[in-house]
């Protein structure tokens, strides 16, 4: 791999942009509650101009770093290039709302704790921003907090991936993609990198076997280089390194057998965004708006980050709003349909409900998702509720429980970026949800 000069000037840069695109380790200083790290209460960019101390800014500000981040999640904008994926300014499709009294007070035990939460409280626990949940095809519930409101974009990070999965789907159900295919049929430019000798299912399901790490905790590790090459400001004097997702992606080598097991690594969901991009002649961010945006009738456009040369991160790069991924899992909820009509296909769907496998997801140890599996970039709880999920750093999920006929959206701006520290609260609490909706229909 080429060597990057002059990064230790561009390391704080550098580290913002990361934070964006992957997991990090939670930071060492105690965190502030929910309520004192409100964007509001700390007063973060207000008046005109805001105060010095009270600025949030880019280069020159770890605009990513708790607590500035509760800010940032709703104002990518400001913050790096976009390019939108526009819905369709005539095709708006209002949700039903039909709110119950009682979901805040529903109690649920966390995992590993012998002392129970409200509903309410998992909430502030769990740094929420905004959430939603839609019953039988309705809105039961709806909450904003923080930088959000009904009209506010907020980043969904990896919860991007799914849609890139979701997409992938679509495009071999229409016959226009075989999953079967090695990736360097479609992408000779990957011949010799690890992709090379991949599946396209092999990289929609993350069983590539790479020599790449996603270690956060060292500054050698991989993920460092592909933050430099995807970064969109001007490269420091002397990078000498990759330009652009593209150009990075083949530098990548293998480890291992392609297939055998899991492995979380965001290149393969900008591999997937390119195959879509090489195979439809579109951008990526065209795409989903011409699949996804404008047949579900979404209420918002939404931006997704570009890097330097304007490729789009189809990893983590998205914002919309609460509501329009309440769109998007209530027509997986229905089987790919939106007012009766057949908008995602069905197969696309079925695919994706099936699940992947759970030998190759159980070798990851992936502590807080013991009977868990990753299928098309969604990840599956194989649980009673027959729960899957779109899923993204910092507490973003898309939670589609069929057996429940329930669709929960959450945003989030949680200190600590991964998972793990937040599903012991977060899972018990949907399954409590669950059961309250389903004790209603009884």
């Amino acid at each position: 791999m080429r060597k990057i000069k002059g990064s230790t000037l561009f390391l704080p840069l550098l580290s913002t942009l990361l934070l964006i695109s992957s997991s990090y380790s939670a930071h060492s200083k105690p965190a502030l509650t929910a309520e004192q790290s409100d964007p509001k209460t700390m007063a973060w960019m207000q008046g005109f101009p805001p105060k010095p101390d009270k600025r949030i800014t880019q280069p020159d500000s770890n605009f990513f770093s708790f607590p500035k981040l509760r800010w940032s999640v709703c104002n990518m904008r400001a913050l790096l290039p976009t390019e939108s994926i526009k819905r369709q300014i005539a095709g708006y499709r209002p949700l039903e709302f039909d709110l119950l009294a009682g979901i805040d007070d529903v109690t649920f035990l966390p995992s590993g704790s012998d002392k129970e939460l409200t509903w309410e409280q998992s909430l502030k626990a769990n740094y929420t921003d905004g959430i939603i949940i839609l019953h039988q095809g309705k809105v039961v519930y709806e909450r904003y907090f923080g930088c959000l409101d009904q009209t506010q974009n907020h980043a969904v990070m990896s919860m991007t991936k799914s849609v890139t999965g979701l997409i992938a789907e679509m495009l071999i159900a229409r016959g226009r993609l075989d999953e079967n295919l090695m990736v360097s049929s479609i992408i000779p430019e990957l011949k010799n990198s690890a992709f090379g000798g991949a599946t396209v299912r092999q990289v929609m399901d993350m069983t590539t076997a790479l020599e790449y790490s996603e270690n956060y905790a060292d500054p050698k590790a991989d993920i460092w280089q592909y933050a430099f090459a995807a970064n969109p400001l001007p490269k420091p004097k002397g990078y000498e390194g990759p330009q652009g997702y593209f150009e990075y992606l083949q530098t990548i080598k293998a480890s291992g057998e392609h297939g055998e097991s899991f492995g979380y690594k965001t290149v393969n969901s900008d591999v997937l965004g390119w195959i879509i991009s090489r195979v439809t002649g579109k951008k990526y961010n065209e795409v989903v708006s011409e699949l996804l945006w404008q047949p579900l009738g979404m209420q918002q456009d939404a931006d997704v980050t570009v890097d330097g040369l304007g490729t789009p991160f189809a990893g983590g790069g998205i914002s919309a709003s609460l509501r329009d991924m309440a769109r998007l899992g209530l027509t997986m909820l229905n089987q790919g349909k939106v007012a009766g009509i057949q908008v995602i296909d069905k197969a696309a769907v079925g695919s994706i409900v099936a699940g992947g496998s759970t030998q190759a997801f159980e070798k990851a140890r992936f502590s807080t998702l013991p009977n868990g599996s990753y299928r098309s970039m969604w990840w599956h709880f194989h649980n009673q509720y027959g729960a899957y999920a779109a899923r993204g750093v910092h507490g973003q999920t898309i939670y589609i429980a069929p057996k429940a006929e329930m669709v929960i959206v959450r945003f989030a701006s949680h200190p600590s970026a991964g998972n793990s520290v937040i599903d012991p609260t977060s899972l018990p609490a949907y399954a409590a949800v669950a059961e309250y909706l389903m004790s209603k229909n009884q």
